[in-house]
């Protein structure tokens, strides 16, 4: 007997309908499942134990609703199925119409699980290097101004020592699968889902290096600020909290992927051709 979770939207009713008609075909199959996420608090964390024994879990929405489906399952080490609710995602796999027989194929263990890289955020004090608060991102980490000040102020650390301050409206660090979210938008450059680097990339920086770098997977990302303003730190789309003058904050490749189950391996640059509408040339 297999148990699901599911990772429901929301704000959509059909969802929460194609969750009820899931779970009412896996107990008429002798398996289970279980929602993830309750009523209240999107980001609460699900109640204890509600992991435990889980074979897989189903996010249906859009990409944002299968960012917290791994968020919830990911370091659990529990591959996520994505049924797409949303417009073209580049995270989810499956069409809701067919999500019994991706379950079926799924429980007969015909499928392929596409390893992702993410992210370990650390946030630390620079004398005590206590650790405050540890977070894992899929798409990225955003260090960004708060409310009512003009630039983030932050110096670079590459392999232990300084390597460049910037000064911009905010800092991105992603991976490969987030290389086309923000990090697309503030013109930094594509990589495939597949391979493993660290993405760093200035958003409207006041100085004239304004160019992404990419890093190895080896490498660890460490911004001190350098004035006395905190920044805010955006989670894969989830404000979670500040960075102050007096703490570190670091990224690194997380020795735990995201484990995304798909049917077939999807061609990526057709999905960047749909996406941006790109013909054949």
């Amino acid at each position: 007997m297999a148990l699901v979770g599911f990772v429901t939207h929301s704000l959509r009713g059909d969802a929460a309908a194609l969750r009820a008609e899931t779970i009412a075909w896996l107990e008429a199959n002798g398996h289970s499942g279980r929602e993830l996420v309750g009523h209240g608090d999107w980001w609460a964390p699900p109640p204890a134990g509600s992991l435990d024994g889980m074979d897989l879990a189903v996010s249906l929405g859009g990409d944002g609703t299968m960012l917290r489906a791994v968020d919830i399952c990911g370091p659990a080490g529990i591959p996520v199925l994505g049924v797409n609710l949303g417009h073209l995602g580049y995270l989810t796999t499956v069409e809701p119409a067919d999500l019994a027989a991706a379950l079926v194929r799924f429980l007969a263990g015909d499928y392929l699980i596409d390893a992702r890289m993410t992210l370990e955020i650390t946030v630390r004090g620079h004398d005590t290097g206590h650790v405050r608060m540890r977070r894992f991102a899929l798409n990225d980490l955003v260090l960004t101004r708060p409310a009512g000040t003009h630039t983030v102020h932050a110096a670079l650390c590459l392999r232990g020592g300084p390597f460049l301050s910037y000064a911009a409206d905010a800092l991105i660090v992603a991976t490969p699968t987030g290389s086309t979210a923000y990090n697309l938008s503030a013109r930094g450059p594509i990589l495939a889902p597949g391979m493993r680097a660290l993405i760093v990339t200035p958003v409207a920086p006041h100085m004239l290096f304004d160019r992404s770098m990419v890093l190895e997977d080896t490498e660890q990302v460490r911004f001190l600020l350098t004035d006395s303003q905190p920044a805010d730190l955006i989670v894969d789309g989830r404000n979670i909290g500040r960075l102050e003058p007096e703490e570190d904050l670091v990224c690194t490749a997380s020795a735990r992927d995201a484990l995304l189950v798909t049917l077939e391996m999807r061609d990526f640059h057709h999905l960047l051709k749909r996406k941006f509408n790109l013909g054949d040339r």
